[in-house]
């Protein structure tokens, strides 16, 4: 569907009202995708389950900056849409506020 994320735009837009609800969803949506990574890597398909893993850290990063109300986050709210230098921008802030390792 011309690379939009519905499933993304429908939490964006349920964040504006209610983040709360907005990380729960995105947190949930997390453990979808690391089952079916689970899926493919026992059907040996790394491809997919490589994908499925990337949707996980994605989700991550959204709910956590969600949580800690990034400038990334609310420009995603203010947009409607999360662009991948956002994603970029918004994983190097959380490192730095909370630690590499």
């Amino acid at each position: 569907m011309m690379g939009i994320d519905v499933e993304d735009l429908i939490i964006t837009a349920m964040s504006r009202k209610n983040p709360q609800e907005g990380i729960k969803l995105r947190l949930t949506l997390a453990r979808k995708y690391v089952a079916e990574a689970e899926v493919y890597l026992k059907k040996n398909n790394s491809a997919q389950a490589s994908e499925k893993a990337y949707k996980v850290a994605e989700e991550a990063v959204k709910a956590l900056s969600e949580k800690f109300n990034l400038q990334e986050y609310q420009q995603a709210v203010k947009e409607g849409i999360w662009y991948a230098y956002a994603l970029g921008s918004a994983s190097a802030s959380l490192s730095k506020m909370l630690g590499e390792g």
